[in-house]
């Protein structure tokens, strides 16, 4: 059965406590990661996963909190001694901004570099990113200060989904993109340009009528997760978790 695991659950700004939001797909024979903060390496050992096993990256936007970490990833990989390729994907706007960033550390002059493939993501709705022996993975563009996009990934053995917005206001195109998740990752920033609230992300879940929804992308100091409980129930009548870092989810 496949797993997502929080690699981090914080916003922008990280505590004590909380990472920046990024999380792990984990299949029989994949393992994804999907943005990359802080010590992408050190987590997933934390998480008790292999990172011998990273299959692709995938970064729904190039915002500091969601992308700082790739170049940390690629030479920890590299003085672990990988080979295989790595294939990263990204919207257009993020991905050559993520090749000019790695640029600046010269990979090509690190001795047997793996090679990296970067794919191109459209901000369409329902646009293909991939699929492997796992997971369907498609996009959609989410509503935030830069170009965005969430991801639906179908465990192609069961034919269950799993929905996650990146950062985003409330989205039809999100909503339609979670449309009959078993589970669906929403972030809870709050209310504002760029960002949902929980109660906002609990509407998204009912309009979607996806099964569980699970908040990330907050401050649980400033809002406790008891509160951010209570705003959701509000709204939306199925599974709420307030997840932290390192949480595990099936689907």
């Amino acid at each position: 059965m496949p797993e997502v695991i929080m690699l981090g659950t914080g916003r922008a700004l990280p505590t004590a406590t909380q990472e920046n939001t990024y999380l792990a797909l984990s299949g029989a024979q994949s393992l994804i990661m999907v943005d990359c903060a802080g010590a992408p390496y050190r987590q997933m050992l934390k998480a008790g996963l292999d990172p011998a096993r990273l299959s692709a990256l995938i970064i729904t936007h190039f915002h500091p909190d969601h992308a700082y970490g790739v170049p940390s990833l690629l030479i920890s990989l590299w003085l672990a001694g990988r080979t295989q390729p790595l294939d990263l994907y990204a919207p257009d706007a993020a991905l050559s901004r993520v090749r000019d960033t790695l640029d600046l550390y010269d990979p090509d002059s690190w001795p047997g570099m793996y090679t990296v493939n970067y794919h191109g993501i459209a901000t369409t709705r329902g646009a293909p990113v991939l699929t492997d022996d796992d997971f369907t993975i498609t996009a959609a563009r989410g509503l935030h200060f830069i170009p965005t996009v969430g991801l639906r990934i179908t465990d192609r053995a069961t034919g269950l989904s799993l929905a996650y917005s990146s950062d985003t206001e409330p989205s039809a195109d999100i909503a339609e993109l979670a449309r009959g998740a078993d589970l669906l990752i929403h972030e809870a920033s709050g209310s504002g340009r760029g960002h949902s609230s929980a109660a906002q992300a609990a509407g998204v879940a009912g309009d979607a009528r996806a099964r569980r929804l699970v908040l990330v992308h907050y401050d649980r100091t400033a809002t406790p997760p008891a509160t951010m409980r209570r705003q959701a129930r509000s709204v939306f009548s199925g599974e709420i978790t307030v997840a932290k870092d390192f949480d595990r989810f099936t689907w």
